[in-house]
């Protein structure tokens, strides 16, 4: 019997027993479905946290002088506390630093805290307030769509204007321009002369609700203390030049700070490569664990598909004796049962590929879960369940194809 034949005979039984077809492709529909759903789900992610997270809080060829990482998870409490002994980072600092590089870059300083900023009877809470130079939009890639960033010399004079985050500006004023208009920061009013375009949300915390101002306005003394700045921001054309941007901004750090050769630096040169390495280990061991957990529901749905398979060799002994007697081969009876087995775990891995696919795009929709369909997990999917019919089948597929044709004739 060719295999296509074969084939056609299982999808006609499966027709014709449709409750016992459908239980048989349960599991291998949950399997497959939770397979593809969940590796989608790691593989936005990991897209998600390379290419959009580390570069928003970074920057593309970025990397920032601090008295501590600002990604830090999963720290110890004494390293915490060393940390927090280490000197602030001050404005010398950073002017040491933009004389000294010899690599063409672009900088910024960055202070940032939570505040209430206010519009006539208005407010809006927990707004970050950074308080930066006039490169930061640059280097944070940050496109105003009304109005201006502040310019240089608006910074040096600590003039009070201010760009708004979206989120601020349509939570204050609503449907009216804000351009020109003054908001309370720290009592203090600042003439609003930009807003920048809507950002979304990252891993479903929002950006657009900060507010940035100049460095040296009233607002530095709401972030820190005169003179202190959170991070110093460098950004280079490519890689490389960061890189050696790095080295030089160590070597001049070390000097100012007096380390011996042995010491260790007592700041932080920090880049995306912390966040990206921290995903990774994350993403590495997703990668193993999930593959593991579906096959073990596919192996459960093999089981049935065996168990299933097994009583309908039982049920259809008669018909077995039959087809012997009449030259089937015991070939063609395996070829036959194989078949059925088979098309059972196909049909429940393309229905759970579907099934994989619409409730990734579901959760991509509606949860801060960034999700894209990985093809790998697909085509993986659809190989594990045909292969869970072929595995699972042999044992009833042999067990028919032996029967004795006398003795299955005289079955009742």
């Amino acid at each position: 019997m060719p295999f296509y034949e074969a084939f056609r005979l299982a999808i006609q039984t499966i027709r014709a027993q449709k409750l016992k077809s459908s239980f048989s492709l349960l599991g291998v529909f949950v399997g497959v479905s939770s397979l593809i759903a969940s590796c989608s789900i790691a593989n936005g992610v990991d897209r998600y946290m390379t290419e959009k997270f580390a570069q928003t809080l970074y920057g593309v060829n970025t990397f920032q002088l601090r008295r501590q990482p600002m990604f830090v998870p999963n720290v110890p409490d004494s390293v915490w506390r060393a940390w927090r002994r280490r000197p602030r980072i001050r404005f010398s600092d950073a002017d040491a630093i933009t004389k000294g590089l010899t690599v063409p870059v672009i900088t910024a300083w960055q202070s940032s805290d939570q505040v209430t900023v206010t519009f006539a009877n208005k407010e809006a809470r927990d707004i970050e307030l950074t308080a930066a130079s006039e490169r930061y939009f640059d280097i944070k890639n940050l496109d105003i769509v009304i109005g201006r960033p502040f310019t240089g010399e608006e910074n040096r004079s600590g003039v009070p204007v201010a760009v708004l985050g979206d989120a601020v500006s349509k939570r204050l004023f609503a449907d009216r321009p804000p351009l020109g208009r003054s908001v309370r920061i720290g009592g203090v009013p600042y003439r609003v002369i930009g807003v920048v375009a809507h950002q979304g949300s990252l891993m479903g915390f929002p950006l657009d609700r900060f507010v940035v101002v100049p460095a040296l306005s009233p607002a530095q003394n709401l972030v820190n203390p005169p003179g202190i700045l959170d991070a110093f921001l460098v950004k280079a054309h490519s890689d490389l030049e960061m890189r050696e941007a790095m080295s030089q901004a160590e070597g001049i750090m070390r000097s100012r700070r007096h380390l011996r050769p042995k010491q260790d630096n007592n700041f932080v040169l920090d880049t995306s490569e912390g966040i990206q390495r921290f995903w990774a280990g994350i993403s590495n061991i997703l990668n193993t664990v999930i593959p593991g957990i579906v096959v073990v529901s596919l192996v459960i749905g093999g089981i049935v598909i065996m168990n299933i398979m097994l009583m309908a060799v039982a049920e259809r002994t008669r018909e077995i004796g039959l087809r012997k007697s009449l030259g089937a081969r015991r070939r063609d009876v395996l070829r036959q049962f194989l078949a059925e087995s088979t098309a059972i775990a196909a049909v429940g891995a393309v229905l759970g590929i579907i099934a994989g696919i619409g409730l990734t795009l579901l959760i991509n929709k509606l949860s801060p879960l960034p999700a894209s369909v990985s093809p790998t997990s697909v085509v993986f999917g659809a190989l594990m369940g045909a292969g869970v019919g072929i595995v699972f089948g042999v044992y009833p597929a042999t067990r028919a194809a032996r029967l004795d044709p006398i003795a299955a004739l005289r079955q009742e």
